[in-house]
């Protein structure tokens, strides 16, 4: 048996052990996580506008699947700033706000998204090719550019598409002034698409075999 002062040494002994222990390990740093701005109108009470749009989840790489907010600060060399990350991955991000910048546009009657099974003449589909930060001249400009298509979804034909690139420079080199570019990048970008697919033909409607 070990003799009571004895054992209270050692339990001294151990708690300042754990103590210093504690003391050297790196402190978890806090990460700052940022919406993507908007300053799109909201959408018209009511519309006359024709038809069903359907947006879906754009297609990616795998290294836009991730909240982190990437930054090329060097030529080719791809990194995200420290202790900073977006509230959801850039795809999706991108598709609410195609879809809001849709409804805003009013020229369809109704505008969903992929997680919805409703029935829609037209899909909007996306390749999102870039989604970060890139620095020109010492300066932070963000950069986002996708590939839209107009698509039928009977026939799954290809009815329009066009590419889209925005860059807006950010008024400061720090992460909220950053984030700020994104949104205005993301709203310039998302108009663009709106109009561009409000301006195409609606596809026509596959004859009915007579019987």
């Amino acid at each position: 048996m070990i003799p009571v002062r004895r054992a209270g040494r050692l339990a001294a002994i151990a708690a300042l052990s754990w103590i210093a222990a504690c003391s050297v390990l790196p402190e978890r740093r806090a990460v700052d996580v940022y919406r993507l701005p908007s300053a799109l109108t909201p959408p018209p009470a009511s519309t006359n506008g024709r038809g069903t749009l359907r947006v879906t989840m754009p297609n990616t790489t795998y290294r836009l699947e991730n909240p982190r907010i990437a930054v090329i600060a060097e030529a080719n060399r791809i990194s995200s700033y420290a202790g900073a990350r977006w509230a959801d991955i850039p795809p999706v991000m991108m598709r609410d706000r195609l879809t809001e910048a849709l409804r805003a546009n009013g020229r369809f009657q109704n505008v969903t998204t992929s997680d919805s099974n409703v029935q829609a003449e037209l899909e909007l589909d996306t390749d999102l090719r870039a989604f970060h930060s890139e620095y020109r001249g010492g300066e932070p400009y963000a950069v986002i550019a996708l590939q839209a298509h107009l698509v039928a979804p009977a026939s799954r034909r290809i009815v329009a598409s066009r590419a889209f690139e925005v860059s807006e420079r950010s008024d400061g080199t720090g992460v909220p002034f950053v984030v700020d570019a994104f949104g205005r990048a993301a709203d310039a970008v998302a108009r663009q698409v709106a109009d561009w697919a409000a301006a195409q033909e609606r596809p026509a409607e596959p004859a009915v075999p007579l019987r």
